[in-house]
């Protein structure tokens, strides 16, 4: 239902989308506030980074700026300087089974924690797909979002691309 690119500057890069692919508007985060997080089994906090959502058609297009080298699931994948793929995202049907099938069939769980108390979590598929997979818990505050989300891109105009929270 998603895909995320690591990127240099996150303004250059929803500009790109917005002019290249006609994909908007971006709803900007500054910042996601985890509690609970685990990376790679110990305590830890999400890393600072900019974001930014928008849809194309019904997939979510994820855009991540992190400007510093703060240990954390996007260094995990590209160091300080490196940008890219970083993860295709799901929304789990039974988030428990589905997570522990990953890790069962190998993948390391690179991090976990609550956002405003739903889990979400990354495995690190990289050895065998060369990105991550986020798997996101059900709720209905996700469903609501996100469908605010698509409803903003089915009637977008291509003015006011970045939404700002």
């Amino acid at each position: 239902m998603q895909m995320c690119w690591v990127v240099p500057d996150l303004q250059n890069a929803i500009d790109s989308w917005v002019s290249n692919a006609g994909v908007g508007p971006f709803f900007w985060f500054d910042g996601v506030d985890f509690t609970d997080g685990r990376h790679r089994g110990t305590p830890a906090d999400f890393p600072k980074v900019q974001a930014a959502i928008a849809y194309a058609g019904e997939v979510q297009i994820e855009l991540v700026c992190q400007d510093n080298d703060d240990p954390g699931v996007f260094r995990d994948l590209f160091p300080h300087g490196t940008f890219g793929l970083h993860h295709m995202a799901l929304y789990c049907h039974d988030y428990e089974a589905e997570r522990d099938s990953y890790i069962k069939a190998g993948a390391q769980l690179a991090f976990e924690g609550k956002l405003d108390g739903i889990r979400t979590s990354w495995v690190d598929t990289s050895p065998t797909l060369g990105f991550m997979v986020e798997l996101l818990e059900p709720s209905p505050q996700r469903h609501v979002g996100f469908a605010a989300m698509r409803a903003a891109a089915a009637k977008w105009d291509g003015s006011d691309p970045v939404v700002t929270f």
